[in-house]
C-alpha cells in the first residue's frame, strides 16, 4: 500500500539529517514533554510481550485506566502508528490507547531483524492482532474493546470485527480500505485522469500498461503504482510530507536507527501485498454484530470514500455511521486528530459504552 511511497519520500529526510539535528533535538525534547503522563489513574507503558511467539511492541496510555480502551492496527504494510503520538495526545484524555508495532514493523522488525520476524503471512497477522487484543483486555481489566483499524489495518480489522464481536465493543474505520478482488477500476482510472491532466503522459502509458487488476502486477509495479496514486495528488503528497515524515523526524521514541529501521520494515512487510490482490470483502459477508463506524477523508485518492461508503451502505450492524472528514486524504485522523476525536467522543463512545452494558448484562 504506502510502504513504498514512504520509503522513498525517506529522502527528504537527508536534508535535516545533515543540516538540523540541533533543531530535531529541540524538538524531540519538546514533545517528549508533551507526552508525559502524570495523571493519578493514567498509564504510560511501551514493553515488548511474546505474541505468535515473537517478542512484539506494544505501547499502552491514557489518562485514566477507566476510559474506554481502544486498540489501533496500523497500516502500511509495516507503518507502525507509534510515530504520531504526539499528534493524537489529545486522544488519551478520553480513551487509554493501545498501539502495537505488527510483526515486520517499527521496533517489533527492529527488535529481532528481518530474521526474527518468524511467518509473514496475512492469517499469522490476524492471529497476532487477536492475541494483542486479548492482551490489552486483560491488561487494563477491560471485557471489550474498541476496535480502531486504518488502511491496510482495516483490512485485519473488518475480519476481526466479524469473527470477535465478543472482544469488541465498536469497530471504527479510518482510510478503510475495501477490497473487490479487483472488480473496481475507479481508483485506477482517477489515477490516469490525474497523470494525462498534468501531462505525464509517458507514467500515464505506464500506468495504462500495467493495467486495473491489481492480482496482474509484479512487486515492482505495485510499488511504482502506489508511488504515482499518492504523488500524483497534492493533498496526499502535502500530508505525507507535512504529517507522516514530520512525525517520524520529531519523534521522540525513535532514534535516527530506528527511523532506519521503520523504513526497512516497511520494505520488508511488503512481500504481504500480493496476497490481498484476490480479498473480496463483500464475499466475506456484511453483517456485524457490534456497532460499527467508518470516518473517512473526503479526498483521499488511496481508499476513496465513495467505495468505503458503497460498501457501509450493504453493511447491517446494531448501529451505524458513516462520516467524512474534510480536506483529507489518507492518513485522514493523524491529519486532523482534533476532528477525529470529535467523531470517537460523539458517535463512537456512546455506542461502544452501550454495547458493553449490554454484553455485561446479558
Amino acid at each position: 500500500m504506502l510502504a513504498t511511497v514512504l520509503a522513498t519520500s525517506a529522502a527528504l529526510l537527508a536534508t535535516p539529517i545533515t543540516a538540523l539535528l540541533g533543531h530535531r533535538a529541540l524538538r524531540r525534547t519538546a514533545n517528549a514533554r508533551l507526552l508525559r503522563i502524570d495523571t493519578p489513574h493514567g498509564i504510560d507503558e511501551q514493553r515488548f510481550v511474546r505474541i505468535g511467539g515473537i517478542e512484539q511492541w506494544i505501547s499502552i496510555r491514557g489518562e485514566d485506566t477507566a476510559n474506554p480502551v481502544m486498540v489501533e492496527i496500523h497500516g502500511g504494510p509495516g507503518a507502525s502508528h507509534s510515530v504520531f503520538g504526539v499528534r493524537t495526545r489529545s486522544w488519551e484524555k478520553h480513551f487509554t490507547v493501545v498501539r502495537w508495532d505488527m510483526r515486520g514493523a517499527g521496533k517489533t522488525f527492529g527488535r529481532s531483524g528481518p530474521e526474527g520476524q518468524g511467518e509473514m503471512s496475512f492469517a499469522r497477522l490476524y492471529e497476532d492482532a487477536v492475541d494483542v487484543t486479548r492482551y490489552a483486555r486483560e491488561r487494563l481489566g477491560a471485557d471489550r474493546v474498541v476496535l480502531v483499524a486504518s488502511s491496510l489495518g482495516s483490512v485485519f480489522g473488518l475480519r476481526l470485527a466479524r469473527s470477535h464481536p465478543e472482544l469488541y465493543s465498536a469497530y471504527v474505520g479510518t482510510d478503510q480500505n475495501i477490497l473487490d478482488a479487483g472488480r473496481d477500476t475507479s481508483v485506477h482510472e482517477a489515477l490516469l485522469a490525474r497523470l494525462r491532466a498534468a501531462g505525464k503522459d509517458k507514467d500515464a502509458a505506464a500506468v495504462e500498461e500495467m493495467g486495473s487488476d491489481p492480482r496482474r502486477l509484479t512487486a515492482d509495479q505495485r510499488a511504482a503504482y502506489d508511488k504515482l496514486t499518492a504523488s500524483s495528488d497534492p493533498l496526499t503528497l502535502d500530508t505525507l510530507k507535512s504529517v507522516v515524515l514530520r512525525s517520524l523526524w520529531f519523534s521522540p521514541l525513535h532514534s535516527l536507527r530506528e527511523l532506519g529501521q521503520y523504513f526497512a520494515g516497511m520494505k520488508f512487510s511488503a512481500q504481504l501485498t500480493p496476497a490481498l490482490a484476490g480479498f473480496d470483502d463483500r464475499a466475506d459477508g456484511t453483517r456485524f454484530e457490534l456497532p460499527f463506524f467508518i470516518f473517512q477523508g473526503d479526498r483521499d485518492v488511496i481508499t476513496p470514500a465513495d467505495r468505503a461508503l458503497a460498501f457501509f451502505d450493504d453493511v447491517e450492524a446494531p448501529v451505524k455511521e458513516f462520516a467524512l472528514i474534510e480536506d483529507a486524504s489518507h492518513f485522514a485522523s493523524f491529519r486532523h486528530p482534533d476532528r477525529f476525536l470529535d467523531l470517537m467522543l460523539t458517535r463512537v463512545r456512546p455506542a461502544a459504552v452501550m454495547a458493553s452494558g449490554a454484553a455485561t448484562a446479558s
